[in-house]
């Protein structure tokens, strides 16, 4: 778990130095609307859901799961180095193979979850999924402030440099898993994976998640929604309060991964994954009407708690729900479900901002997440002795 842990540590540190300054990279620097910021955001969230889903069969099948460990994470630091190269050509298309190669480094998500869930109990599994987390979203916070130090001193035209040193922290992580440690071997002949593997529960969780994942949209227009309002004004550039929201629920979810992961080993995975709901029901219910940025905060903060409480707790059911000997297939096709929903979520997203107005978006959210949260009562958790 330590090599892990500081893996992602390091991962977050250096891709949380760019994802504050996202939106407005794409929007400002490729000069693109709502709509086309939606589709990239979400064919990024597609593309991660189908690296997971083709790690996790291909880790499975061959026995190795350290190998997509490692090269996803020199997949995403090299990706960055690709973003920088974005400000000479200035087309928003060439985004999109930088983007798919980035996101393709997300393709070590279901093997290390699986290899976590391998060496974790029924009475610690949620803490070892929140723990990691946490070192994520410490990373997080760590490179967030590094950015808003840079941003602060050197501006936005520091941004393709900054790129390129966001790139290292993802190839030092590389080189600890590679180096410390091992996969566990088996002498198990693998069969195959199909969805009669599958348990009732573990298939309504997917689908009730897919559902979730529908109005699950980007971070992005949290972000650009602050500044499309008639906030209060401050002494700060805006993109410098945008820097600081997203330092906020960062902060939020770094705090509250590991308690949240200890709650779900006690109280149920179903209970922290239902108040996971319920924050983000009131992150789409409160954005539409705040007016000021101490609102606007609040809001940020439920939704770093929303993040903190659903991950630990749906990768645990997840992967309790999981049969043993598939569990890397299971997560990857797992994600691979609810990511394959996440295109048409921002995409979605971004039309209805387009058309209606920026507020339709999280109505359409909160409609997605309370018929998720009703299906999730019927979804039977397995027994912790």
């Amino acid at each position: 778990m330590a090599v892990f842990s500081a893996a992602s540590f390091l991962n977050d540190f250096g891709s949380d130095m760019i994802y504050p300054v996202w939106p407005q990279f794409v929007l400002g620097f490729l000069g693109v609307d709502m709509a086309i910021l939606g589709f990239i955001d979400g064919l990024g969230d597609a593309i991660v859901s189908l690296s997971q889903a083709g790690s996790g069969y291909a880790s499975d099948r061959i026995g190795n799961r350290k190998l997509f460990v490692w090269s996803g994470y020199i997949i995403g630091g090299v990706s960055r180095v690709g973003y920088a190269l974005l400000r000479i050509v200035n087309v928003w298309q060439w985004v999109i193979p930088f983007r798919i190669l980035d996101r393709s480094g997300k393709m070590r998500g279901a093997p290390r979850d699986a290899i976590i869930a391998d060496i974790s109990t029924n009475q610690n599994r949620g803490r070892n999924f929140g723990l990691l987390r946490a070192m994520d979203n410490l990373g997080a916070t760590f490179g967030i402030i590094t950015c808003l130090i840079l941003v602060s001193l050197y501006g936005l035209n520091f941004l393709p440099a900054l790129l390129v040193i966001a790139s290292a922290p993802s190839l030092i992580g590389a080189a600890l898993v590679f180096l410390l440690t091992k996969d566990r071997k088996t002498n198990k002949i693998y069969r195959g994976f199909s969805l009669k593997d599958l348990n009732i529960n573990l298939k309504l969780f997917m689908f009730l998640s897919a559902i979730f994942a529908l109005g699950s949209f980007s971070y992005s227009f949290l972000l650009i929604y602050v500044g499309s309002t008639n906030a209060e004004n401050t002494a700060l550039p805006i993109i410098e309060v945008q820097i600081l929201f997203y330092l906020t629920f960062t902060v939020a979810a770094s705090l509250t991964s590991l308690p949240f992961g200890w709650l779900a080993d006690k109280a149920g995975r179903r209970t922290v994954l239902i108040l996971s709901f319920i924050f983000w029901g009131m992150v789409c219910l409160g954005f539409p009407y705040a007016t000021s940025l101490a609102a606007f905060a609040a809001l940020f903060i439920l939704y770093g708690l929303h993040k903190g409480a659903i991950e630990p707790s749906q990768r645990a059911l997840a992967s309790e729900l999981a049969p043993t000997e598939y569990r890397a297939s299971t997560l990857g096709a797992f994600q691979m479900i609810t990511g394959l929903f996440a295109l048409p979520a921002s995409l979605m997203a971004g039309l209805l901002w387009v058309t209606f107005g920026d507020f339709a978006p999280f109505y359409l959210s909160l409609m997605l997440t309370a018929t998720a949260s009703l299906l999730l009562l019927f979804v039977k958790e397995n027994k912790r002795s």
